[in-house]
């Protein structure tokens, strides 16, 4: 059997700059990119996540409460949607899209072009350990690594390359984490605000 690292919605919005930015967001792209090309045999399988709204309803609020509903991001088609530049995409075999019509916050409710799903893809290459980075910590790599342990995956996130929007949540997700039998390795960069 084999590992996959599985890169969660490192994209523009959710970087410096974007429409809904998490703090340390481009270090974590570019400590990701370091990590790649610094072990570069740690994984058989390079895939990634991204948000990828056409008409995702009530998850866009206006104004948005932050809590189920969000400011406009990661719009088809727009460059926030893009993976950051700092992140190097030249591993990635696969690219799963979600919410393109709803709120979805776990890589395994995407899908690829081709409309195969997270665990189907990973199951078809013999994965059976996977290890998580990417944005944000409390939301997306959270609810994906509670259900690739769902899934019944050998779970490990790698905090230090992980984003957090807040302590309080962060909180709640590692404690979640922890209780699904995910591994945490690090700590996240969390914003101070």
């Amino acid at each position: 059997m084999g590992s996959a690292l599985i890169i969660v919605d490192v994209q523009n919005d959710f970087c410096e700059g974007g429409s809904l930015a998490v703090a340390g967001g481009a270090g974590v792209a570019a400590g990701i990119s370091r990590l790649l090309s610094t072990r570069p045999d740690r994984w058989d399988h390079v895939v990634a996540t991204k948000d990828y709204h056409v008409d995702p309803g009530p998850h866009f609020g206006n104004p948005p409460d932050f809590v189920d509903s969000w400011p406009v991001h990661c719009v088809v088609g727009t460059p926030g949607s893009e993976f950051h530049p700092e992140l190097d995409t030249t591993r990635i075999e696969a690219i799963f899209h979600k919410g393109e019509h709803a709120a979805a916050y776990s890589g395994f409710e995407g899908h690829t072009d081709g409309g195969e799903c997270l665990a189907d893809w990973l199951r078809r290459h013999d994965v059976d350990r996977v290890e998580l980075v990417g944005i944000a910590t409390d939301h997306c790599v959270r609810a994906t690594a509670l259900d690739a342990a769902r899934e019944g995956f050998d779970t490990t996130v790698l905090l230090e390359l992980t984003a957090a929007v807040a302590a309080p949540t962060t909180d709640v997700a590692l404690r979640a984490m922890e209780g699904a039998g995910v591994t945490l390795a690090g700590a996240p960069v969390i914003n101070p605000a």
